[in-house]
């Protein structure tokens, strides 16, 4: 590809950094992910990492690119659940690409212009060729006609427009479903070192009537399982119980992943993973023990919104941790005064007749003994969404503080029920159970299981990566054609764009450029930084059908091309992109697909389009922030100069 990421202390470090990073997890694209191992030199323990995430997670980042790449896949992550690997796969090539350009000279405005259009472009793509959900499996499928790039799927409402007609759409209004985004004007570049979930364009309901069919939620995850087919099914069943408990019907088109839990139990093999409505918690043997004998009675509930002890103070009351008083028996009065809140505490509790207490935070381990001595149980770390559910359900109310809680607090009609006896071999659990009301408040838990203590982690990943899939695509009403045609179709108009901005080349001597647009002649390195991001895209491609095992890399370059060739040449219906296949296996736009080439044709693979769009939004946004911090640590210039602000963007 592009550049080195050998790193040269008299260039742009820091987009140096990036690109080396990046690179770490090119093996976490694809279908076949490889689980690395990860070992700290010190202590000798070792993790076990299957993403990207997991992998920086576990890393001791000691350089500000490090720890601001962690920060953007870790909002990614914490939103989407899914699409991290493509973000930093591209923050990277795209690195590489602002590398290229300042080594021929170009500016760093001019490199920040042309990129920002190449992502307009883009998006534009995204939109054109999103497909809507509505009626997706439910009516047979056509062939696409030109105006659709590929074969078997449902377009959008708006057919996809020619190339040609692409500079003036991205000035107009795109149907996706039965949304309208408003997309005129430029993309105005935000930066932000956090890296919080952007509002989508402006989206008002159309104008016309519009009463679809629900979507079919199998055909649906079918072509998003993207080779986590246990997973999905995990995910399907779990819709299914949603819809049964609120009397939707089967084909509904929500999915609540804010009432769905996940409960990991190593020991039992993968096949056992189950879905089971209310909420499974695990607890200890003298926890468990309280647990039976309170089973199946009607308990009252209280819930806490924060953690369960006498130090806690909710944000914006927090005193810095790791300061100590030294004083003649701190320690002491520190005791006295636990001892006086847990008394009070417990008081309090028993004559409100509470039997059970959920608590969002931790508790500590002193005060769930007092507490289990009096038959009263303590859940922690609950979900915000989920102790939202049950204040619904039994009508508590959460208070931060333990002495805030009253009669009016209290919840009613709820049950706790011993789901399974784990056994004295597990060292940390002893009891699974199951904590449910008696109304439909479609609570779901997925019991996740495996041999292998370390492959939790990675299943449980696996499975909300699916769950938030779906969730995202009958949230977007909308679907990207996946498996390499989205960014073939992007790689397509980038190509196209940057021979509009300049159809000749400059000569040996540099003496005459013929330029076909206006805007070429402010800034006449559009046309090269458009190929070279065009590139990126197509070196992602065939990074994922490398690491499918089943082609080699320049390969699988060549297959990409062809299949541009192909397009760009086609004439009528044979103008379309076809959903990249090997022999081995398929691949999707997000990398992470794979199944048998009898498959292949029938099941038609799709991406998330908000997805897919944030992901390269931050990518972007990511490589803009270290390129300007390189640009203004090289130059070490005044900002408040005329000459600084007119090359530099500042945050």
């Amino acid at each position: 590809m592009l550049g080195s990421t050998i790193i040269n202390q008299r260039q742009h470090v820091g987009l140096q950094k990036l690109a080396a990073l990046a690179g770490i997890t090119h093996s976490s694209l694809g279908p076949n992910k490889r689980y690395k191992f990860i070992q700290d030199a010190a202590s000798g323990e070792s993790a076990l990492a299957g993403s990207c995430f997991r992998v920086f997670e576990n890393l001791e980042l000691t350089c500000a690119v490090g720890q601001l790449i962690y920060e953007t896949i870790q909002a990614h992550q914490k939103v989407y659940h899914t699409g991290s690997g493509c973000l930093l796969f591209l923050a990277g090539a795209w690195s590489r690409v602002a590398l290229e350009c300042l080594q021929r000279g170009v500016s760093v405005s001019h490199i920040i212009s042309a990129m920002s259009e190449g992502m307009d472009v883009c998006l534009g793509v995204c939109r054109r060729c999103s497909i809507s959900t509505d009626n997706l499996g439910v009516v047979p499928s056509e062939s696409c006609t030109t105006s659709s790039p590929c074969s078997g799927l449902h377009p959008s409402h708006k057919p996809i427009v020619e190339a040609s007609q692409a500079p003036s759409i991205l000035q107009g209004t795109t149907n996706v479903g039965h949304k309208m985004f408003n997309t005129s004007g430029q993309r105005k570049v935000k930066l932000s070192r956090h890296f919080c979930e952007t509002k989508s364009e402006d989206v008002s309901t159309d104008v016309q009537p519009h009463q679809p069919k629900l979507p079919d939620i199998a055909h649906i995850t079918d072509g998003l399982s993207h080779g986590c087919a246990e997973a999905m099914n995990l995910v399907v069943e779990a819709s299914r119980m949603q819809s049964k408990s609120n009397d939707r019907d089967m084909r509904c088109s929500t999915f609540d992943v804010t009432k769905v839990v996940t409960c990991v139990l190593p020991g039992l093999p993968e096949d056992h993973a189950c879905v089971l409505p209310g909420c499974i918690v695990l607890l200890h043997a003298e926890q468990a023990a309280v647990a039976h004998h309170l089973k199946e009675k009607h308990l009252k509930v209280a819930l806490i919104n924060g953690d369960l002890s006498a130090t806690y103070h909710h944000l914006g009351f927090k005193r810095p941790t790791g300061i100590q008083r030294v004083c003649d028996q701190s320690d002491l009065s520190s005791l006295r005064k636990d001892d006086e809140w847990l008394e009070k505490v417990v008081t309090l509790l028993l004559s409100l007749e509470v039997n059970l207490i959920l608590v969002s935070g931790l508790a500590n381990e002193n005060v769930i003994q007092r507490f289990c001595r009096h038959h009263i149980l303590v859940v922690e770390k609950v979900k915000a969404s989920v102790l939202k559910a049950f204040a619904n359900a039994t009508g508590a109310v959460p208070v931060t503080y333990t002495t805030q809680l009253s009669k009016h607090c209290i919840g009613t009609g709820i049950k706790v029920f011993i789901w399974r006896d784990l056994g004295s071999n597990e060292k940390k659990f002893s009891t699974a159970v199951n904590i449910c009301t008696g109304g439909n408040h479609a609570l779901v838990t997925v019991i996740l299981t495996s041999c292998v203590h370390g492959k939790l982690q990675a299943l449980e990943d696996q499975f909300w990566a699916c769950a938030y899939r779906l969730h995202h695509a009958l949230k977007d009403e909308a679907l990207l054609p996946g498996a390499g045609v989205t960014e073939m179709l992007c790689i397509h108009h980038l190509e196209k764009q940057a021979e509009q901005y300049v159809k000749h080349h400059i000569d040996r001597n540099g003496d005459s450029v013929r330029q076909t647009k206006a805007g070429a002649a402010a800034n006449p390195y559009k046309g090269v930084v458009l190929h070279l991001m065009a590139d990126c895209l197509t070196d992602y491609i065939s990074t994922v059908m490398y690491n499918t095992g089943e082609i080699s890399k320049v390969k699988a370059r060549t297959a990409v091309s062809q299949q541009l060739q192909d397009y760009k040449g086609g004439v009528g219906t044979a103008a379309k992109f076809s959903q990249l296949s090997l022999e081995g296996g398929a691949v999707d736009g997000e990398g992470s697909s794979a199944m048998k080439s009898d498959e292949a044709a029938a099941v038609k693979i799709y991406d998330n389009l908000c997805v897919k769009q944030e992901a390269w939004r931050k990518a972007l946004d990511l490589v803009f922030l270290v390129l300007q911090t390189d640009a203004e640590v090289i130059t070490r210039v005044d900002q408040n100069t005329d000459s600084v602000q007119a090359d530099l963007m500042f945050l």
